[in-house]
C-alpha cells in the first residue's frame, strides 16, 4: 500500500483512512472486546482502539505480511491499554491488590465456557497477567504468538498464565462489586440541557454550552475543535429521525443517540461528555461502533413520551 498517510489524527479524516478501516473491520469486535477488558471500561477501550487504529494506519508500509495483520493490530493495541493503564495508574493500584507469588504452577486451560466469565474478572489482575489470561483463554492465542505481541518470553507467558489463573481460581464465586463512580450532580444538570437543546435543534444553545477550544472526536472520520467541525450541521441534516437521550454505559453517565424503527426508539450509539467548571470540553460521538450499545442503559426521561426499546 502507498497510502501516504498524515501522521496526526487531526481534522475530517481523509478516505484513504475510511478505505483502510474498511480493510480492518471484520477485526474491530475482537479487538474492542481485548481492549475494554484490558482497560475495564467499553467507552475508553474504543478511545484505546481508535488511537490504534490510527497508529496502524501510520505505518501500515512496515507491515510486509497481510496474514499478520491481526496479530499486529493486537500488538498496537495492547501496547495502547499498557500506556493507559500507567497513565492512569491502574497498574499500581492492580498489583497492590495482590501478593506477587512466585511459585510457577502447571499452566492448565481454562476449561471450556468460562470465556465470559475470565473476561468479567480478569480486570482484577495485573496488566501482563490480565493480557496473557485473555489472550490465552479467550482468544486462543498460542503461548509463542502471546510472548511475541506482549514482548515477552514463552517461560514468562507460563509464569503469568499461572499466576493469573491462581488468582482467578481464588476470587469468590460470586460477581465482586465494583465500585460505582461518583455521580457528578453539576455534569448530570450539565447532560440534561444539552439533551434538552439538542432534541430542540437549537445549536446556538448547544454551542452556548461548550469552551470556545472544545475538542470534538467523531469515530472513524473527525478529530479537532468542535468549533472546527461540521458536527451539529451533520445531525441538522440527517434524513433518518432521532432524538437524544441520558443513558450510561459501565456506571458513567452518557447520552444515546436513538432511531425510530417499528413504533420504537432504539439505542443507535453512545455519545461521551466531559466538562470543567460547568462547561463542556470535550464531546466523543461513537455514531460507527454498534459494539458498544449491549453495555448501554437508558436511564433520562424519554422526552416525547414515546416508547422506548432498550434493545
Amino acid at each position: 500500500m502507498t497510502m501516504q498517510p498524515r501522521y496526526e489524527p487531526t481534522g475530517l479524516f481523509d478516505v484513504r483512512y475510511a478505505a483502510f478501516l474498511e480493510t480492518v473491520a471484520h477485526l474491530r469486535v475482537r479487538l474492542h472486546r481485548y481492549c475494554a477488558r484490558m482497560t475495564g471500561s467499553t467507552l475508553d477501550a474504543e478511545d484505546v482502539m481508535q488511537e490504534a487504529l490510527f497508529e496502524a494506519y501510520r505505518k501500515i508500509e512496515k507491515l510486509d505480511d497481510p496474514s499478520a495483520l491481526r496479530p499486529w493490530l493486537f500488538r498496537i493495541a495492547h501496547n495502547r491499554c499498557i500506556d493507559f493503564l500507567r497513565s492512569r495508574r491502574a497498574r499500581e493500584r492492580a498489583e497492590a491488590s495482590f501478593a506477587e507469588d512466585e511459585i510457577i504452577l502447571p499452566v492448565e486451560p481454562a476449561g471450556q465456557g468460562a470465556d465470559r466469565a475470565i473476561e468479567r474478572l480478569v480486570i482484577h489482575l495485573p496488566p501482563k497477567e490480565r493480557a496473557c489470561v485473555l489472550l490465552k483463554d479467550v482468544f486462543d492465542y498460542s503461548l509463542e504468538e502471546i510472548a511475541d505481541l506482549v514482548g515477552s518470553t514463552v517461560g514468562g507467558v507460563k509464569a503469568a498464565l499461572s499466576r493469573g489463573r491462581s488468582k482467578l481460581a481464588a476470587l469468590p464465586s460470586e460477581p465482586l462489586a465494583g465500585s460505582a463512580p461518583e455521580r457528578d450532580p453539576e455534569l448530570s444538570k450539565l447532560l440534561s440541557r444539552y439533551v434538552e437543546l439538542f432534541n430542540r435543534r437549537d445549536w446556538d444553545g448547544v454551542r452556548a454550552l461548550t469552551s470556545a477550544d472544545a475538542q470534538l472526536r467523531v469515530s472513524d472520520c473527525f478529530r479537532g475543535r468542535l468549533s472546527e467541525s461540521p458536527y451539529f450541521a451533520e445531525y441538522e441534516k440527517r434524513q433518518a429521525t432521532w432524538k437524544m437521550v441520558v443513558g450510561e454505559i459501565d456506571g458513567e453517565a452518557l447520552l444515546l443517540i436513538l432511531h425510530r424503527n417499528d413504533d420504537a426508539w432504539k439505542p443507535a450509539y453512545p455519545v461521551r461528555i466531559q466538562a470543567a467548571d460547568g462547561i463542556i470540553n470535550r464531546i466523543a460521538d461513537y455514531y460507527a461502533c454498534p459494539w458498544l450499545l449491549p453495555e448501554a442503559l437508558i436511564v433520562g426521561v424519554d422526552p416525547d413520551g414515546t416508547g422506548i426499546d432498550a434493545g
